[in-house]
């Protein structure tokens, strides 16, 4: 009989090749009580053999106690008791090794040739006793007695443990892989949730990056042309009064403007409202473990309607303009309405390329292109060469070196192209390219 590593792992440690104590002392009452009884069948075996009582006790009972090891050697166990089967002795222990021959793992073509052959042992020693009592006169019943009594006890003594053993084995053989498979499907759950939480880490550091794309969106241009703006109204202030109260009122829109989207999106942030969850997809197999997890991980978008777009466009450059930029858009193709988060990548990527140009060269001619295509939109703002090199700090405006990226990444998100560098004019250019659908 086999054990589980389950069963040694939570038994107490049993001697010897027992799991347990229980098995063991189990095993010891058997082999004692069936050494017991071959004792007593070995005093009549030694009055037919012809030799000493004592020995056929001691035969007896060093034959019965190898019922000790039919958990190491269920084999072994088995032979002996066919081996003294002839001599009348050892029913228990035949009866409790095919028991335990079956219930273990050995191949069953040893099973069957060793059941068969204790069968065989079994109905012939029947066979030659119940025809020697016949002989003696002790039964008195027809010829049809001898073999019906033969087959009967044999196959009685037989087939009940062979069948139980076979039982037994089967169902501690798929209890065995059961656990194993509860324990496998545990370990990938666990590796399941472990993957979860690495997947709502991600989450959280894209929102993250999400969040900071937008704020800087938000700020970095309207306080730009606000400090621009308030550059202008320190130098002109003295000497064109009526050019210093427009750029004040210019400085203030832009002030009111940029609080009024921060606001916005502060309460965006605090309530939740307007934002739908986009679930990023998940292994089929983890869809009932860790669906909770990856609904918790998901990454929210601006809902549809929300935050600026292309018509805004015409603002957005009018801003530029009053901040004293000279700025011209063409438009190639017939407009028309695109996704909400297409139309406002767009319109970021024009906002942000006119921010760097208010930012490294202020006072430059800037074009902005717009093409609509077919199966994608297009823009590209490029500046050319400040007039004056010193006029590019002159607003000593700060820059974090992320407008770039964060405009990369808005378009790439859409499965566009985004190219930005230097322009053999001396100036800067900005190209993206979006899919339109």
């Amino acid at each position: 009989m086999t054990t589980t590593g389950e069963d040694h792992a939570t038994a107490a440690g049993g001697p010897w090749w027992w799991a347990r104590w229980r098995s063991a002392v189990l095993d010891a009452g058997l082999a004692s009580v069936s050494a017991l009884e071959c004792a007593a069948e070995g005093i009549e075996f030694a009055r037919d053999a012809g030799i000493p009582a004592v020995a056929g006790v001691v035969f007896g009972v060093l034959a019965g106690s190898a019922l000790l090891v039919r958990r190491k050697w269920p084999i072994a166990v088995v032979l002996v008791s066919i081996a003294i089967t002839p001599a009348q002795m050892g029913y228990l222990m035949g009866i409790v090794g095919l028991y335990t021959l079956a219930a273990s793992e050995l191949p069953r073509r040893i099973i069957g040739s060793l059941a068969g052959m204790s069968l065989v042992g079994m109905l012939i020693v029947m066979f030659v006793r119940v025809r020697q009592d016949m002989a003696h006169g002790d039964l008195d019943l027809g010829d049809w007695f001898v073999p019906f009594a033969s087959i009967t006890t044999a196959v009685g003594m037989t087939a009940p443990p062979l069948l139980l053993g076979l039982y037994v084995g089967a169902r501690r053989r798929l209890m065995e892989s059961l656990r194993e498979r509860a324990d496998s499907l545990e370990r990938e759950l666990q590796l399941l949730a472990e993957r979860a939480e690495e997947r709502a880490e991600w989450a959280r550091s894209e929102e993250r990056t999400r969040i900071a794309r937008e704020m800087h969106d938000v700020v970095a241009h309207r306080v730009s042309l606000m400090v621009v703006h308030a550059a202008a109204l320190q130098a002109v202030a003295r000497k064109d009064p009526e050019k210093a109260v427009r750029n004040a009122a210019l400085v203030g829109d832009m002030g009111r403007q940029a609080l009024t989207e921060l606001r916005e999106m502060l309460g965006v942030l605090r309530s939740g409202d307007g934002v739908r969850g986009r679930e990023r997809p998940v292994p089929l197999a983890a869809v009932g473990a860790v669906s909770g997890a990856v609904a918790a991980a998901a990454v929210p978008d601006v809902e549809e309607g929300e935050g600026p777009c292309l018509s805004e466009l015409d603002e957005l450059l009018g801003q530029s303009a009053a901040a004293g930029m000279v700025v011209d858009l063409s438009v190639e193709g017939e407009r028309r309405s695109y996704a909400a988060e297409i139309e406002q990548t767009a319109y970021r990527v024009v906002q942000e390329a006119l921010t760097n140009v208010h930012k490294h060269a202020a006072g430059a001619k800037t074009h902005v292109r717009l093409a609509h295509r077919a199966a994608e939109i297009a823009m590209q703002v490029e500046n050319e060469p400040p007039p004056e090199p010193a006029s590019a700090s002159a607003a000593r405006l700060p820059s974090g070196g992320n407008g770039l990226v964060g405009m990369k990444e808005r378009v790439v998100a859409l499965g566009g192209v985004f190219v930005s560098g230097p322009t053999d004019a001396g100036g800067f250019r900005v190209s993206a390219v979006i899919p339109a659908s």
